[in-house]
């Protein structure tokens, strides 16, 4: 499946917001976020490893007031955005699912793309 883009690099910034895609995880409507954290960008499907509820607060919003892990906004999970594993919270040792992310050069600039595969794609558009 080919490359899908998602955002220009610059709008992922360091703990910063979110950019989330609408996607079809096992055959279910679902959503992917991506991040950036210490400099890479990151992917993940916008589901706790807890319960399958999404994590962000507000809209694209998954890192705590740190900046330094991502946090679900329904039960308290703690996760190292590095590698979405919980660090804390009733999940602990249980991961998100990543999604495979790419940067690229574009002729516009760099740019973030998710890397779909067959379990985890993007939804059908309309």
């Amino acid at each position: 499946m080919d490359a899908v883009y998602i955002c220009d690099a610059v709008a992922l910034v360091d703990g910063g917001a979110g950019v989330r895609a609408d996607a079809t995880y096992l055959g279910h409507d679902a959503t992917v976020f991506f991040i950036r954290f210490d400099g890479v960008a990151y992917g993940y499907l916008n589901q706790c490893a807890h319960v399958p509820m999404e994590l962000d607060w507000n809209e694209g919003q998954f890192f705590d007031d740190s900046g330094l892990y991502l946090v679900c906004a329904t039960h308290g999970a703690v996760y190292a955005p590095e590698n979405g594993r919980c660090v804390g919270g009733p999940c602990r040792g249980a991961r998100l699912r990543a999604v495979r992310v790419e940067e690229r050069e574009t002729p516009s600039g760099r740019a973030v793309f998710w890397l779909p595969d067959d379990d985890l794609r993007p939804a059908a558009v309309a």
